[in-house]
């Protein structure tokens, strides 16, 4: 789109912007700049993520297995290092 154009008629690219597209603006053929959609606060993606994917009851129970795995692997031994 011109400048001319974006000018005149910059409520409708506001719009397209605002509905995820791109304007590419020009002046005499030549890329000028860009209009991009803003991008959404990660709160707002993490609702729309909370929103979309229903919990899964059995990721308490999970992340407590994974818990005791890690914590089984740790003890208060001390091993040297072997020789090489």
């Amino acid at each position: 789109m011109t400048a001319t154009q974006a000018a005149r008629n910059f409520a409708s690219v506001l719009d397209a912007v605002e509905h995820g597209q791109v304007v590419v603006i020009t002046r005499d053929g030549v890329t000028v700049g860009r209009f991009v959609p803003e991008r959404r606060t990660t709160a707002d993606r993490l609702k729309d993520a909370l929103r979309e994917h229903t919990p899964d009851p059995a990721f308490a129970d999970d992340l407590e297995a994974i818990r005791a795995d890690v914590r089984a692997s740790f003890t208060d031994q001390v091993r040297t290092w072997p020789d090489v």
